[in-house]
């Protein structure tokens, strides 16, 4: 063991740069995967964790304010419910910001069944009338704390926040969803009216029935009595939200990365092998035996694995709260206050370490078969001969260099083919993460093509006309568009679910939407659906689908797929004029603004607030993208651990090509060819492998990445088509790159194998 770990230590201070580029990528590569374990623990156990505390409903159904909601509570399946509540649709705001809001009228005892956890302040008192208590993500949003006063436009009338609570319902979305206020019964209006309801949530015996419990639902209320239903998983998947995007994306690069490393360590293992054959037969021959040899390897390698996966692992530990920005850092300081914290924190790198031992033992197997006593070189294939299209470009007085070099790259040995394809995996990795950026730049900068035509939504107060509003909002010259239209709650087929009917723009004004399938919708009773609603009605482009609004039938024919980021692509849009058949007298709620070419929308809500008066509440369209910024950082992060597992694979095909060629030196010498010429041979071959490389790795990245990309839009609801492939001139900068880097490192080595003594070429080829 001393010996070996002598020879061991020898073989380091001779390739101390390898393994420095092993160290790293080993720690990059536990990097990802632990953050990517993090991510995955942030976006699924805080809404657990909610849920589970507050005995959460199951389903919550929202129903006219003269239903007798409480009979649900008998329902087979049905082991308790929480309400049912009085509810009203207001506004109220804080801080110059303002949020539609849910005010829900509850008692002074918080409720056993899906009851609100309050993170600050107290419940509902009655010694404080005009108390309420918000719930966690619409507080954040109107920057609202405990002891503040929020204010009901259009009213004198003032309410002071007790407390705020976090709940497992879907949360607030500005312009799509309202928050919920949680206040006394006397505090929500009593009149009948369009603005007010009820609410009840139901906790069933058996998840897995939420579709049959809703059906039983509403069939005993009635359709035309139920205005909205949500459930328990559409409130996870927006809880986990972009959080778990990040930890997919991670987790496969991540996986990526390792395959990739493992490779390049086989790949260097190798290389060293071939170029140690006398070291290693010489070892045999003083008494070394076949497993110490591959103990050697196998300890250096493992080794390096372990010292990179230690640093990590220890790095992310210590300070990856504080060191990661945003998201990512508060991913970290909650997954390590959970459970299974710690077995991921060891499972991780030992599995690391694990698969790049598995690949070390494979290509160390190979150093154990040597034989004591070395063959002659000289008798092994000299390689294949030159080929028709070599002889002809020799013929043609080309530079030989170049020739011999392409030749010697492209000979198409089982070698070469196998350094192409591993240098080629970490370049395509490069690819995929350059389409996954270009995608996320395509959202903010070309936003009317992924569904983000409008870039405001307005809405007017009850005291607002249509025409005063429209008057209003032409007035300001930044707008260029403006697209009246109304979104409502519509009962599925099978009144299993609710999903988001919206009729916007006239025929004579048609709303711009990004269409991936099909065509627009401009005939009667014409619409586009998002994936999201495609999937969950089990149709597609060209079916007529039923649903009900308000008790009353409405029957689309789906001619177009949009691209639909909003409300998980469960949307389907039509004209207004369509939704004005059934209803003659139905009015706007909302505005859809587009505005001209670099105006600002924060400064543009801003003059309409003011204009109107405070009676247009005005927010901007959400960007799915906004809540993927973290993934620049970790793209960049990838592709630079990417980019070091490359260089160590590159590193590797330079020695074995420079190894290779000194058997060819005198050769070479004696046709004639100058030191200079020689070296020109490596190089080539070394650039010729590396633009193969990166046409294998192009190729077969721009496709893989637009499939995942699509694939991941497809699985969110948004929908194929939103995936964007670099640019050809970043393409082509970056194959150059890639060649003209591995040809500058291949430059140093060749020119010194071409000067070698004749004693030390002959040597060599023995």
């Amino acid at each position: 063991m001393r010996a070996t770990l002598r020879w061991a230590g020898a073989d380091l201070r001779a390739h101390r740069g390898e393994a420095l580029f092993i160290v790293l990528a080993t720690a990059g590569i536990v990097a990802s995967l632990l953050l990517a374990t993090a991510l995955f623990g942030y976006a699924t156990n805080p809404w657990q964790r909610v849920f589970t505390q507050s005995r959460g409903a199951h389903v919550w159904i929202h129903t006219a304010p003269s239903v007798d909601a409480g009979s649900l509570a008998s329902l087979d399946g049905v082991t308790s419910v929480s309400g049912p509540y009085r509810t009203a649709a207001t506004t109220v705001e804080s801080h110059g910001t303002r949020a539609s809001v849910e005010l829900r009228g509850a008692d002074g005892d918080q409720p056993t069944t899906a009851r609100p956890l309050l993170t600050s302040g107290r419940w509902l008192d009655a010694r404080t009338p005009d108390g309420v208590v918000l719930e966690g993500s619409l507080a954040r949003a109107l920057w609202a704390e405990t002891g503040d006063t929020l204010t009901l436009p259009g009213s004198s009338r003032t309410v002071t926040v007790l407390g705020v609570a976090d709940s497992a319902e879907p949360r607030y979305r500005p312009a799509e969803r309202p928050g919920v206020v949680w206040a006394l019964p006397a505090a929500v209006p009593r009149a009948d009216t369009a603005r007010t309801g009820q609410v009840i949530g139901l906790r069933l015996a058996d998840p897995d029935d939420t579709d049959y419990a809703v059906q039983r639902a509403v069939t005993t209320l009635g359709a035309g009595a139920v205005t909205q239903v949500s459930h328990w998983q559409q409130a996870r998947a927006e809880a986990q939200g972009d959080n778990r995007l990040l930890g997919q994306v991670l987790g496969l690069f991540g996986l990526g990365a390792l395959l990739a490393a493992a490779l390049a360590v086989y790949g260097a293992i190798g290389t060293r092998i071939r170029g140690h054959l006398r070291n290693i037969s010489v070892l045999k021959a003083i008494g070394f035996t076949p497993g110490q040899v591959v103990r050697i390897f196998l300890v250096q390698h493992v080794g390096f694995a372990f010292i990179g996966a230690v640093a990590a692992a220890g790095l992310i530990q210590a300070a990856g709260s504080h060191l990661l920005p945003g998201r990512l850092g508060d991913a970290v300081g909650v997954w390590q206050g959970l459970p299974g914290h710690t077995a991921a924190l060891v499972s991780v790198p030992v599995a690391a370490v694990l698969f790049i031992g598995a690949a070390t033992c494979l290509a160390a197997w190979r150093a154990g078969r040597v034989p004591p006593v070395p063959v002659l070189r000289a008798a092994a294939p000299l390689g294949k001969p030159l080929s028709g299209v070599a002889r002809a470009a020799l013929g043609r007085r080309l530079p030989p260099a170049l020739v011999l070099g392409w030749h010697k790259a492209f000979s198409w040995r089982p070698r070469s083919l196998a350094t192409t394809a591993r240098l080629a995996l970490p370049l395509l990795l490069i690819v995929v993460a350059l389409s996954a950026w270009t995608t996320i730049d395509r959202f903010h900068s070309r936003p009317e093509q992924v569904g983000l035509a409008a870039a405001l939504t307005a809405r007017a107060d009850e005291g607002l006309g249509d025409q005063r509003a429209r008057a209003l909002l032409a007035e300001n010259p930044r707008i260029a568009a403006v697209h009246p239209g109304v979104e409502v709650a519509a009962l599925v087929p099978g009144q299993t679910g609710t999903i988001a009917l919206r009729g916007i723009g006239t025929r004579d004004d048609p709303y711009p939407f990004s269409l991936a399938e099909g065509r627009p919708a401009h005939g009667a009773d014409e619409a586009v659906a998002g994936q999201g609603l495609l999937d969950l009605l089990n149709v597609r482009v060209g079916d007529w689908v039923r649903m009900t609004v308000g008790g009353r039938p409405q029957i689309l024919h789906i001619v177009g797929r949009s691209i639909e980021p909003e409300n998980g692509g469960r949307v389907i849009s039509t004209l207004l004029d369509t939704l004005r058949e059934n209803d003659p007298e139905l009015q706007p709620t909302l505005y859809q603004l587009r505005l001209r070419h670099g105006a600002d929308g924060q400064q543009v809500g801003a003059q309409l607030t003011a204009a109107s008066k405070g009676r247009l509440d005005v927010h901007a369209v959400t960007n799915p993208a906004d809540g993927l910024s973290p993934l620049r950082g970790v793209v960049a992060g990838l592709i630079a651990v990417l980019a070091l597992i490359g260089l160590i694979e590159l590193l590797t095909a330079i020695g074995g090509t420079v190894r290779e060629s000194e058997r060819d030196l005198l050769a070479l010498k004696a046709i004639g060819l100058s030191p200079r010429q020689i070296a020109l041979v490596s190089v080539t071959a070394t650039g010729c492998t590396a633009l193969a490389a990166v046409f294998a790795g192009t190729a077969l990245g721009v496709p893989l990445a637009q499939w995942l990309i699509d694939a991941q839009g497809s699985s969110s609801g948004i929908g194929a088509g939103i995936a964007r492939a670099p640019s050809p001139l970043v393409l082509l900068l970056f194959g150059l790159g890639a060649v003209v880097g591995a040809a500058a490192l291949a430059a140093l080595p060749a020119a010194r194998a071409a000067r070698r003594r004749l004693a030390d070429t002959l040597s060599a080829v023995a």
